[in-house]
C-alpha cells in the first residue's frame, strides 16, 4: 500500500545511485519556500520517518543570483525568516548558507543518506539539480509542487497556445487537487552546529552579501510570506472575489489576487489556492473558471514554455511567422521613438504608460492587463524588435517581484507573438497583434488608472 502523501508523478529520480545507511535526510530548499502545502517537503518528513533519520533542510542564497537585487532579496528574506520559524516548530532544523545554490547543497549531502529537492523551471534552475545529481554520494529525488499537474504529466513537447494545453490539463486536474497536510516527523533534530546566516536582519545580510541598493524593497505594498499571502488571498476572496471575472482587466480597480510575486518565490502553494477557490460557494462558478484559468493553464502554460523552449530568454523563441512580419516592417517610421533611459525614467508622451512604469518602479507590481499594454509600447517605440524585446526582458527583471519567472519570459514573448495568432496587419507591428491607448479608453477607465498610481506615489513618498 503506497503511503506517500505526494502523487507518484510528482516524484522523479534524478540518479541512480543508492540510499546512504547513516547520516539523515537533507532537503535542498530553494524554490518552494515554505513550511506547509510544499509535497518536496512532506515527501522529505515521509522518507525521514520511512528511514528512522532525522532531516535536515538547506537553502543556499547567492548574492550573485541572475538579475536579483535587493527589492527580489527583501521580499525573499521576509519569507524566508517565516519559513524558518515555522520549520523550528515542526522540528525540522533549516540552514541559510552563502554560496552557489547547488554548492551548498552538495556540502550538505555529504552527510546525507538521501536527498530531496524541489523543481525549478528555469535554464539555470535545472543545471543545479543536474550538478547536485551527478556530484552527490547518495540518491537524489526531485519533487515537483509548484503547478497542479506536473509539467511532464500535461504534455511532452512545447504547446502551441493556452487553446492546445487546456484540454490537456483538464484532463488530469482532478488528479491532483488534493491537501498536502503537515506530517510529524518522528526523529527531530538539534540545529547542527554549521554557519547559518542571520534572516532575522535582512538589511545587514544583504550588505554583507554586497547587494546593492539601486532598486529599493516595497515592503509598504508588498511584504513577503507565506502568511502575509494568505491574508492577502483571504482578502481577495472576501471582498474582490465576487468581481473578478468582470474586473480582472480594469486596471483602475484592485480586484486581483496579487499572488503572482508569492507563487515566484514559492511562499505559497498553488494547489492551496486552487483548493481554496473551489470551496467558495457553487454561485461563483464564472469567477471561480475565470481565476483557474489564469492559475492554472496560463500559469501552466508558461511552465511549458520555458520548459520546452531553449531559448525561452532571447528573441529567437518567437515564431518564425512574427519574426518575418517583424522584420518586414523593421523600417518603419517609429514616433516617437524613445531611448531605454526615456522609458526607464517613465518620461514619455503617453500618461497611461508613464503611470504603468511608475506602479512597476514603486510597488514591484503592474496590473496585467497594463503589463500587456506597456510591452506592446516598448515594441512600438524602439527602434529595432530585438532591442525591444531585451529592454522589456530587463526592465521586467529588474523592477518586478515577480520577474525573473517562466511567466515572464513567456509573457515578453507573448508581445511578439508567442501563444497568439496573427493580426490584420499594420505599421510596426506587422502581423503581431498591437495595443492602442484609444483601446485602454474605450475598455477601462485608465483616467482612474492613472489617479491610482498618483495616489501610490503620495503613499511611497509620505
Amino acid at each position: 500500500m503506497d503511503t506517500s502523501p505526494v502523487e507518484a508523478e510528482r516524484i522523479q529520480p534524478l540518479n541512480r545511485k543508492p540510499v546512504g545507511k547513516s547520516g539523515y535526510v537533507l532537503y535542498w530548499m530553494q524554490q518552494a519556500q515554505r513550511a506547509f502545502e510544499n509535497p518536496a517537503l512532506e515527501y522529505a518528513v515521509a522518507e525521514a520517518n520511512r528511514l528512522h533519520k532525522p532531516l535536515l533542510v538547506v537553502f543556499g542564497l547567492s548574492g550573485d543570483y541572475p538579475e536579483a537585487n535587493r527589492r527580489h532579496f527583501i521580499f525573499l528574506l521576509e519569507g524566508l525568516r517565516e519559513t524558518r520559524q515555522d520549520l523550528a516548530e515542526r522540528g525540522i532544523p533549516l540552514l541559510v548558507q552563502s554560496g552557489h545554490p547547488p554548492e551548498v547543497a552538495l556540502r550538505a549531502a555529504q552527510q546525507a543518506a538521501l536527498v530531496i529537492c524541489d523543481r525549478g523551471y528555469l535554464r539555470h534552475q535545472r543545471q543545479w539539480r543536474q550538478e547536485l545529481a551527478e556530484q552527490a554520494a547518495c540518491r537524489v529525488l526531485q519533487v515537483e509542487g509548484e503547478v497542479v499537474v506536473p509539467t511532464h504529466v500535461v504534455s511532452t513537447k512545447a504547446e502551441y497556445a493556452a487553446r492546445t494545453i487546456r484540454p490537456k490539463i483538464q484532463r488530469r486536474v482532478m488528479d491532483y487537487l488534493f491537501d498536502c497536510p503537515a506530517l510529524d516527523l518522528e526523529h527531530p533534530a538539534r540545529e547542527p552546529d554549521q554557519d547559518c546566516l542571520d534572516v532575522e536582519h535582512p538589511e545587514p545580510l544583504l550588505t554583507q552579501l554586497g547587494i546593492d541598493e539601486d532598486v529599493g524593497p516595497v515592503s509598504r505594498f508588498f511584504r513577503g510570506g507565506t502568511s502575509r499571502a494568505k491574508q492577502l488571498f483571504s482578502d481577495f476572496l472576501e471582498s474582490s472575489f465576487a468581481h473578478y471575472s468582470s474586473n480582472r482587466n480594469q486596471p483602475q480597480t484592485d480586484d486581483v489576487s496579487h499572488m503572482g510575486m508569492y507563487l515566484h518565490f514559492g511562499q505559497i502553494s498553488p494547489v492551496w489556492l486552487a483548493l481554496e477557490v473551489q470551496k467558495l460557494e457553487a454561485g461563483l462558478s464564472e469567477q471561480k473558471a475565470a481565476f483557474l484559468e489564469e492559475l492554472i493553464v496560463r500559469r501552466e502554460l508558461a511552465m511549458n514554455f520555458t520548459e520546452f523552449t531553449p531559448d525561452y530568454d532571447a528573441y529567437s523563441c518567437i515564431p518564425a511567422w512574427a519574426a518575418a512580419s517583424l522584420d518586414t516592417h523593421r523600417q518603419d517610421s517609429r514616433y516617437p521613438c524613445y531611448t531605454p533611459q526615456q522609458m526607464e525614467a517613465a518620461e514619455t508622451d503617453d500618461p497611461y504608460w508613464n503611470a504603468a512604469m511608475e506602479e512597476m518602479k514603486l510597488t514591484g507590481y503592474m496590473h496585467n492587463y497594463m503589463r500587456m499594454y506597456w510591452g506592446k509600447q516598448i515594441l512600438k517605440w524602439s527602434a529595432d524588435p530585438r532591442e525591444a524585446h531585451a529592454l522589456t526582458l530587463r526592465l521586467n527583471n529588474k523592477y518586478f517581484l515577480d520577474g525573473r519567472d517562466p511567466n515572464s519570459y513567456a509573457g515578453a514573448a507573448w508581445i511578439y507573438g508567442v501563444h497568439d495568432r496573427g493580426w490584420p496587419e499594420r505599421p510596426v507591428f506587422g502581423k503581431v497583434r498591437s495595443m492602442t491607448a484609444g483601446g485602454l479608453e474605450r475598455k477601462c477607465d485608465i483616467q482612474g488608472y492613472v489617479r491610482k498610481v498618483e495616489d501610490l506615489r503620495r503613499q511611497a513618498e509620505s
